[in-house]
């Protein structure tokens, strides 16, 4: 639970609020300790815990979209009213309102729980089988009585993807791109649809803007990398590629593909130390080397065995000390 709280919010916005929290409790403290206690104190701890909790909303709320931000509102709006009440004007009936606080938020997940509509749990089911067609049928249903829900051209866009329609998934995330400016998503989104159709200076710019809209998204920094590579940008790709892993890349298969890329990013530059560093590192990363073969093969892999099935062999030889770090800079 906590490691999927850390991976919602993303380095930058856990490191602030374990700073608020830090803050917010030792100023507490400090309050607490006083003696003798001020008649003052008792108000500044409620200030001083109402400022985390705003805080910590305004932290995690960051992070959701609209929608997300609207129901937890509803679910902790009257919550968090109940208890300043009970801190501050009444309290008397601190016990009673802390209940109904209690009370009303196990209520309030059970009444504002987040429900899928019907057409978007078919087109996901479609879309595990393989029937792209009739997943789009689903989602243009979708989008027809809901045209302004930007989780319904993402996964219309992952669908034409897959389907091999680069053209149509492009639009659908620029048109969730419109809708979300924030959206580190759709850019990321663009940007890969853009290197799936060979375009990599488009793709590369997609990807700055995703970059710049999450820097501590290791998936912004390492997308960004990759495309840098097929353009020979050797400096920049070990900017951004050792950002990517300085962020805790968690899947061995893209720590496997890092290693590849600054490998031949080092060797293009004529660091062929560097360059024989990173392959000792590709030679740990086995099963994302063979995590990556297995993925490969499924039937719904065309897309991206287009894209990463040649970097998978090359690492797969470099790991096998048939490609000399000699050569790599040459290797397309």
């Amino acid at each position: 639970m906590i490691e999927r709280f850390r991976l919602f919010l993303g380095p930058a916005r856990v490191r602030s609020f374990l700073l608020l929290l830090g803050l917010t409790g030792l100023l507490s403290l400090m309050l607490s300790a006083l003696t003798p206690q001020p008649d003052w104190a008792p108000a500044a701890q409620t200030l001083l815990a109402l400022a985390f909790f705003v805080g910590a909303a305004v932290i995690v709320g960051g992070r959701m979209t609209r929608e997300e931000r609207a129901r937890w509102f509803s679910i902790l709006g009257p919550a968090v009213g109940a208890v300043v009440l009970a801190l501050t004007v009444l309290p008397d009936l601190a016990l009673p309102l802390a209940g109904a606080a209690a009370g009303w938020v196990a209520a309030g997940l059970i009444l504002f729980r987040r429900r899928a509509p019907q057409a978007y749990i078919d087109a996901v089911k479609h879309l595990r089988k393989g029937s792209y067609e009739a997943s789009v049928r689903c989602l243009d249903g979708l989008i027809k009585e809901e045209p302004d829900k930007p989780d319904y051209y993402r996964l219309r866009a992952e669908v034409f993807r897959l389907w091999g329609k680069l053209d149509r998934a492009r639009r659908d995330y620029q048109r969730m791109a419109e809708l979300e400016p924030a959206s580190a998503v759709a850019y990321n989104g663009l940007a890969e649809v853009f290197l799936q159709s060979g375009k990599y200076a488009e793709a590369r710019s997609a990807a700055l803007k995703a970059y710049e809209l999450s820097p501590d998204e290791w998936a912004a920094a390492y997308n960004l990398g990759m495309i840098e590579d097929r353009l020979g940008e050797a400096d920049a790709v070990l900017k951004h590629l050792e950002r990517a892993l300085a962020l805790k890349v968690p899947d061995a298969r893209h720590r496997l593909l890092i290693h590849l890329y600054l490998a031949r990013a080092h060797a293009r530059l004529g660091d062929f130390e560097a360059a024989e560093a990173e392959v000792a590192q590709i030679r740990k990363q086995r099963s994302g080397l063979e995590e990556w073969q297995r993925l490969l093969e499924h039937e719904q892999a065309a897309t991206l065995r287009a894209v990463l099935a040649d970097d998978v062999a090359l690492a797969e030889r470099l790991a096998a000390g048939e490609t000399n770090v000699r050569e790599l800079g040459q290797v397309k």
